[in-house]
């Protein structure tokens, strides 16, 4: 009898080895977590000592004195911001920072949009042409403006040379009131980039719908106007935002097109703008406390106009997938 109740009871055994092995094993959504922050600390690492600390950096040098030399520096809490509201400069060279986003923005995504209507023809050589109209935008901010000095040039450019061909008197391009146009020129010279991003809208738009629309009468505008510029919509607030957001932060083409390399005290000061006062205040005033104030009032003014900008074209952009927060 005794030996029966052993041999029944012995097959237990395992089984509660086997339970207790599962208890001491970790759940897998433990092992997924932990695989899952392995592949991505690279990338966390490099997120917090490349933005969040210099971030945080700079936006303790604000409420400082520092002139980015001396050891010692003197806490100041917001006096350097609340002197961006009080310096002519500052508020001017904003100001034709803005001027230079309402006038650049709309025209190169003008342009952009009518290049692309016209590539997306079926001419002969299209992508010969679209290539050829993409370049620029490829070519370096650097290499573009260095590009462009060159040109415009006074003693030694391909503009005035050409005009001289003429008999015409060279021109003094590089300085004021000639400045910006040169920098407006060298804003559209890289629209390419605009074109190409409109052009894949236009080949998201079904053909059906501007068929359907030509065989009830309407014309290649009408159609234009009522089909395809909503159904655009959100390419073109895609390139709005961006647009503003790039324009407000200009900075190596307003300085290299200049026609001096010296310092932002030779800009003309039709191209004197906000990142160029930025960078006189780094580098020749040494303030380094009031320019990362400048820095962070950027920082808010392109968040401010961002979120205006969506709210504005709520009722205007046309989705062919209704957002999240609306269903």
């Amino acid at each position: 009898m005794s030996s029966a109740l052993t041999d029944v009871r012995r097959p237990a055994a395992p089984a509660a080895a086997e339970r207790e092995d599962r208890g001491r094993k970790k759940p897998p959504s433990l092992r997924k977590a932990r695989t899952f922050y392995l592949f991505v600390a690279p990338w966390i690492i490099g997120f917090v000592t490349l933005t969040v600390f210099p971030l945080g950096y700079a936006f303790w040098l604000s409420l400082t004195d520092s002139d980015g030399l001396s050891p010692r520096t003197h806490f100041v809490g917001f006096a350097n911001y609340i002197e961006i509201f009080q310096d002519p400069l500052t508020l001017s060279s904003l100001a034709k920072t803005g001027v230079f986003t309402l006038v650049t923005v709309p025209l190169s995504i003008f342009a952009g949009l009518l290049l692309a209507v016209m590539l997306n023809q079926p001419i002969k050589a299209r992508g010969l042409f679209r290539a050829l109209i993409y370049l620029p935008a490829v070519v370096p901010p650097v290499g573009a403006a260095l590009t462009f000095r060159l040109i415009f040039d006074r003693d030694a450019g391909a503009a005035n040379g050409i005009l001289s061909s003429f008999g015409a008197d060279p021109i003094t391009w590089l300085v004021d009131p000639n400045a910006r146009y040169v920098l407006y020129g060298l804003v559209m010279w890289g629209c390419g980039g605009a074109m190409i991003i409109s052009l894949a809208g236009l080949q998201d738009i079904p053909r059906e719908l501007q068929e359907a629309a030509q065989v009830d009468g309407a014309s290649y505008w009408q159609s234009f106007a009522r089909i395809t510029i909503p159904l655009l919509s959100p390419v073109i607030l895609f390139q709005v935002i961006t647009g503003v957001i790039g324009s407000l932060q200009s900075f190596a083409p307003l300085l290299l097109s200049s026609g001096s390399l010296s310092g932002a005290g030779t800009v003309p000061q039709g191209n004197y703008m906000y990142m160029i006062h930025v960078f006189a205040q780094y580098f020749s005033a040494s303030r380094f406390g009031y320019a990362s104030a400048m820095l962070w009032m950027l920082f808010a003014v392109i968040l401010l106009v961002t979120l205006v900008i969506i709210k504005v074209s709520a009722k205007t952009v046309f989705y062919t997938v209704e957002p999240e927060g609306k269903r």
